[in-house]
């Protein structure tokens, strides 16, 4: 067979061509920006071009997308003009990986770093498992990787339904808060595709899912009743299949195992929890699994520390859910003993439209917050709506949609021994710079 993969240098397309060129299949395809992994890529076999032309594209080949490509790419136009067969990457990426033992982390919040923390243990444990995650591990390491071993460890994306496509051997459910109402219109339909989601594991596989939280815990409960075998992990002790979860101590079937992560915040002690029950349900020791994870290094952009200047911390973080807020900013609290001064990105307008209370709430237990321009990312702006729909709600937030400016005031504000965190899913990630060069000055 022959596919032609749009944005094939990324995290997912890219182990997606690994995969079909390891099974004999003619892969070509095309990125904005070659990259270490395009040249891999071209390494094994494929065909890579830079840019996007609907001339590279062959008519016989299927074509392979993910949700960022919209109609008017010319490459996605050129193959709906000819009728051409078209994939979603989450369908290329079953079909590729039909024969693995695949391991699918889905859930509103931590998905990146809970993959990412099965994938390196199961890597320091000898399996070199292929892995298929949005954001770069820690020392650099590609989200995307062919490994040698039988198993692939991938975020299964539940933001346009698309994890319905996986039939995976083993689940992991991290949460379920109502997010990404854009596509799904209601909460309900939301906890419906999950519910969905599970009845896609196969015959004697395995639902992992966090009981700490109550759609997670629920969606448990409704497996069990299916006849779905299932796992819960967290700190709410339970009596049945139950990692728990105590300061740094899991317990399971009345034997307990120490688990000392390198990096910081109690919801990544819940991830490792999730990470050590699927390990151990892969067979390897508790006492292994724990150490190994200990070694775990981290995800970029999860509270990840860019720099220091003045004696402040400059922290970057892809929280952009309310509930992701919180807990980072509950992680801040814990990791200085100075103010904790916020700049705020909102991503998508109908997430800042939906949840405007909700970021207010969770971002005034920072000591000051400067919210700016939403991050469109898929969507059309709107009139009328932007960073300060969030403000209106906030005791402590102002508004200022000048990027630059606002990294200068945020630097402006803090003192010795302060932490400032910029926070969100869109181009914030380039402020840090902006912010340290400022701090510098002093």
């Amino acid at each position: 067979m022959e596919f032609y993969l749009i944005g094939i240098g990324g995290a997912g397309m890219s182990v997606v061509a690994q995969l079909l060129l390891a099974q004999g299949h003619q892969v070509s395809g095309s990125d904005r920006k070659l990259n270490k992994a395009t040249d891999a890529l071209v390494a094994a076999g494929a065909q890579v071009f830079a840019g996007h032309d609907a001339a590279q594209v062959p008519p016989q080949a299927i074509v392979v997308r993910s949700s960022a490509i919209k109609p008017d790419n010319p490459e996605y136009a050129v193959a709906l003009e000819r009728g051409q067969e078209i994939w979603h990457r989450s369908q290329a990426l079953a079909f590729a990986s039909r024969n693995q033992d695949f391991i699918a982390v889905a859930g509103a919040h931590g998905k990146t770093s809970t993959s990412a923390m099965i994938a390196r243990t199961l890597d320091a444990l000898g399996a070199d498992p292929s892995r298929a995650i949005g954001g770069s591990l820690a020392g650099g390491l590609p989200g995307g990787y062919l490994g040698t071993g039988t198993m692939l460890v991938a975020e299964a994306d539940e933001s346009d339904g698309s994890f319905l496509n996986y039939t995976p051997r083993i689940a992991l459910v991290t949460n379920i808060e109502p997010d990404h109402l854009d596509h799904y219109g209601t909460a309900e339909a939301f906890e419906e595709a999950f519910v969905d989601f599970t009845r896609r594991i196969v015959p004697n596989g395995l639902l992992v899912a966090c009981a700490d939280h109550p759609g997670s815990r629920a969606l448990a409960l409704a497996a069990r009743l299916a006849g779905i075998r299932t796992v819960t992990y967290g700190r709410e002790e339970s009596t049945t299949d139950h990692v728990h979860l105590h300061d740094t101590t899991v317990t399971y079937n009345g034997k307990s195992y120490q688990i000392n992560l390198s990096v910081p915040g109690e919801h990544m002690l819940l991830n490792a929890a999730g990470a050590w029950a699927v390990c151990h349900e892969l067979g390897y020791d508790g006492d292994d699994i724990g150490r190994a994870l200990a070694a775990f290094g981290g995800t970029a952009r999860r509270f990840d520390l860019r720099g220091t200047e003045a004696g402040v911390a400059v922290i970057d973080d892809y929280a952009h859910h309310p509930a992701e807020v919180a807990v980072t900013l509950a992680t801040a609290r814990k990791e200085t003993k100075g103010a904790v001064r916020v700049l705020f990105q909102p991503h998508l307008y109908s997430r800042t439209q939906n949840f405007a209370r909700e970021f207010a709430t969770a971002l005034d237990s920072a000591d000051s917050v400067i919210v700016t321009s939403v991050f469109p990312a898929r969507e059309v702006p709107e009139d009328g709506l932007e960073g300060d729909a969030i403000v209106a709600y906030s005791e402590k937030a102002i508004f200022e949609p000048d990027m630059e400016v606002a990294a200068r005031m945020i630097a402006g504000q803090a003192a010795d021994g302060d932490l400032i965190l910029t926070m969100g899913a869109g181009d914030v990630t380039e402020l840090p710079p902006i912010i340290l060069e400022e701090l510098a000055k002093r």
